[in-house]
């Protein structure tokens, strides 16, 4: 019940204010202005903000919920990111700054996620966080219009040692909360196509190959919430074995769902006027982000080398 009173505004809320039209606007360079507004008049970008600070102090198990909606509504902004990065400041006892914030994890190589619409950075160096105003965003292109390389106002404020593990976990486990939502809203999707699209008589749902396809998504799309969930119960910071085993498992998932969505669809699926490519190029994008699957499969490879334990203990931990 309790999980019920936070998450159902928010779905209600992101219905209303991003829906696809919304979203394939600010794809092709729209103004964001609006839906940023209903976000952070929400209150919910305080939601991990401590109490004494003025923010909810729930923990990130809480509102992963929250951020399996953005990915099911594909938000074009960087609000989970925020979310984090305003609990990140304020447990600095820094100011909490006005709109959208992005996360700059010291192995970030690529152009940020959601950067082309940020105003501010929380960056990661040298094992420390700073803050500091966006610049300059240069769009990565028309086929990744979430993402920015960024360039940074020279002066940034201090915001002490970074949280253990540093930033990349944080970002990882954001990343497999948002693939586990979209992944969710692509099987509805899907299986509603399906459903309606008749050929020879009868519904292609009906054709035992299409159940074989949509079973398997299913079985992605339940693996990829529940490695979502596993991340975010690790609580914040994440611990890294539970942000590698999180974004490992969406990110195979993601490759397997935005695929199978598509060869049920056929042709129309990859249309620029249909809401599937809205959210499979994101499944793409997400899991890329801050270490695709053997990235991450490496890191759970060396985690495990080097604990000091059995392989179920390591697997139970």
């Amino acid at each position: 019940m309790a999980e019920d009173i936070l998450i159902d505004p928010f779905v209600r809320l992101l219905a209303d204010a991003c829906s696809p039209a919304v979203v394939h606007a600010i794809d092709a360079g729209g103004s964001a202005d609006a839906l940023w507004a209903a976000v952070s008049g929400s209150g919910y970008l305080d939601a991990l903000v401590p109490e004494a600070a003025g923010g909810a102090g729930l923990g990130l198990a809480e509102i992963g919920p929250l951020l399996m909606a953005l990915g099911r509504f594909a938000m074009p902004l960087p609000v989970g990111e925020t979310m984090i990065a305003r609990a990140l400041i304020a447990a600095a006892g820094g100011k909490l700054p006005d709109g959208p914030i992005v996360l700059m994890p010291k192995d970030s190589r690529w152009p940020v996620l959601g950067g082309a619409h940020a105003r501010w950075a929380v960056a990661e160096a040298d094992g420390r966080l700073t803050l500091a105003e966006v610049a300059e965003a240069v769009p990565a292109g028309e086929h990744a219009p979430l993402a920015a390389t960024l360039r940074c106002q020279s002066h940034a404020v201090a915001l002490g040692v970074a949280p253990s593990g540093g930033l990349l976990p944080i970002a990882a486990v954001l990343r497999a909360a948002a693939i586990a939502g979209a992944s969710a809203r692509l099987l509805e999707m899907t299986v509603d196509y399906a459903n309606d699209r008749v050929q020879f008589g009868k519904p292609i749902a009906k054709q035992q190959a299409i159940q074989q396809q949509l079973a398997v998504m299913a079985e992605h799309v339940i693996a990829a919430r529940i490695a979502a969930q596993i991340g975010c119960a690790s609580g914040l910071p994440p611990t890294e074995q539970a942000a590698a085993s999180a974004k490992h498992v969406t990110s195979i998932a993601a490759a397997e769902i935005a695929g199978i969505a598509h060869a049920v669809h056929g042709a129309i699926g990859i249309s620029a006027e249909y809401d599937l490519q809205l959210f499979t190029r994101r499944l793409h994008a997400w899991r890329l982000a801050d270490g695709a699957e053997s990235f991450w499969a490496r890191r759970l490879g060396a985690l495990r080398l080097a604990a000091d334990m059995t392989s179920a203990d390591f697997i139970r931990g």
